[in-house]
């Protein structure tokens, strides 16, 4: 299968050592298409190339996901798919300029040094190369799970635009105290900011011009900051609430 990987950053890379396939990358940075192919077995081509290839996957910023379907659609003979980490905009966009062949969205909900973990897809056209995409997905240890690009991006709304601005917000305001006053809540999210901050503030704020989610956490955050006792329990109990009723969602 020769497969094109359009976008040579972390999340291409991921894919290019996923799937086994004859890989060439192009990014808009010829140099780091050039070090993504230096890595491994693979080859550099330049951006907007008219050469075909079985499969195309799009690992671009979401902002670039409608431009880039367009523009690399007619390099793919069989098929397309993204893992930009929005599904609705790239699969009408595939709709609309490679109805002909297999599509799909991937969204590996996970940075790719901390691999294996979960995959959301939504396939709107199948067929033999995305069925061999998800098994080497699967086969990698990930779990690749199916859902709609309704869901997906209403979801990420709440796991990823909320839960960064919470822990970003948490980590622009915490002060630094010694190590023995941590607390189980405090050191837990000690490291989930140190997680959240090691990743590029250019994929970060993508995901936050892209999902609502930051404006209900400060509403939430001003709402408890100027709540009088009787309300702060209010707030409170409605928080426990929330989270059992989420649980048992989850659980169901």
């Amino acid at each position: 299968m020769k497969l094109l990987v359009v976008g040579a950053g972390e999340m291409g890379r991921w894919v290019a050592d996923t799937v086994e396939a004859d890989v060439a990358f192009c990014d808009a940075d010829s140099a780091v298409a050039a070090d993504a192919a230096a890595a491994r077995q693979a080859r550099r081509v330049p951006p907007a190339t008219d050469e075909s290839f079985d499969v195309v996957c799009l690992a671009v910023p979401m902002s670039a996901i409608p431009e880039a379907v367009e523009t690399y659609a007619p390099c793919a003979t069989a098929a397309m798919f993204d893992v930009s980490g929005v599904m609705a905009d790239p699969l009408a966009a595939m709709a609309d300029h490679a109805s002909s062949l297999e599509r799909a969205s991937f969204h590996p909900l996970f940075a790719p040094p901390r691999v294996p973990g979960n995959v959301a897809v939504v396939t709107a056209n199948d067929g033999p190369r995305l069925e061999a995409i998800c098994e080497a997905m699967r086969e990698a240890g990930n779990t690749v799970f199916e859902t709609t690009p309704a869901e997906h991006d209403r979801a990420m709304e709440t796991v990823q635009a909320s839960a960064h601005t919470a822990v970003l917000a948490y980590a622009l305001a915490a002060e630094s105290v010694r190590e023995e006053f941590a607390t189980p809540v405090s050191a837990q999210l000690e490291d989930v900011a140190a997680t959240v901050t090691e990743g590029d503030p250019g994929v970060y704020a993508e995901i936050q011009s892209t999902f609502d989610g930051a404006k209900p956490v400060a509403e939430a955050a001003e709402r408890i900051a100027t709540a009088d006792d009787e309300t702060f329990a209010e707030l409170y109990e409605q928080a426990k609430t929330n989270m059992d009723a989420n649980s048992r969602e989850r659980h169901q």
